[in-house]
């Protein structure tokens, strides 16, 4: 992301309550659990204030969490110390997860990648198959036509070309949001 979308966001988080940060784990995340056996280790890409990550740290997941917002991954910390659990948080760039060694069961997006520039998504794509294993899960959410000034999207021949043939799509359903009709969720594995 440019140097001004990171100000961006830390203006945002250290200002105000962004609308996309609810608070909520989306029942989408919930239902995903509930196809695993048991807790694994799981990847939050672009994981804000730390909502989805804690979600998983109190189901028992062991989870990283990473976003380039220092002031989002601060909040984040906080937020875990207060429920009691641990997660790993990171600062850093969602493209470029070089620090990161181990295989992932679940990588979670919320609104992540349909906001990289072109070459920052042909990068994460290439760090989500280094980081998975056969049988990893791959949830992503995100706009599927152009918003926020034509920046944000990332429609489905874009992101099938991006994670195929190392991933296989196994679903792609509307989120249900009444201001908007254009959001998507897509499920993948990899194979």
């Amino acid at each position: 992301m440019s140097k001004f979308a990171q100000w961006f966001y830390n203006f945002i988080y250290r200002f105000t309550k962004p609308d996309w940060d609810t608070g909520m784990t989306p029942p989408e995340v919930t239902s995903a659990l509930a196809q695993f056996k048991q807790p694994g280790r799981a990847l939050d890409l672009g994981c804000g204030t730390g909502t989805s990550s804690i979600f998983l740290a109190q189901q028992g997941w062991q989870v990283t969490g990473v976003d380039f917002s220092p002031k989002a991954i601060e909040l984040a910390h906080g937020k875990a110390q207060r429920a009691g659990v641990t997660v790993d948080f990171h600062l850093g760039d969602v493209s470029r997860l070089d620090f990161l060694f181990d295989s992932f069961d679940l990588i979670l997006d919320i609104g992540c990648l349909h906001s990289l520039e072109r070459k920052s998504r042909t990068r994460y794509a290439e760090q989500l198959r280094r980081l998975t294993h056969p049988g990893s899960k791959f949830l992503l959410f995100g706009f599927m036509r152009p918003t926020f000034f034509g920046n944000y999207h990332l429609a489905p021949e874009e992101t099938r070309a991006l994670f195929e043939p190392a991933f296989a799509f196994t679903s792609m359903w509307p989120a249900p949001r009444r201001d908007r009709q254009d959001v998507v969720w897509y499920e993948l594995i990899r194979r």
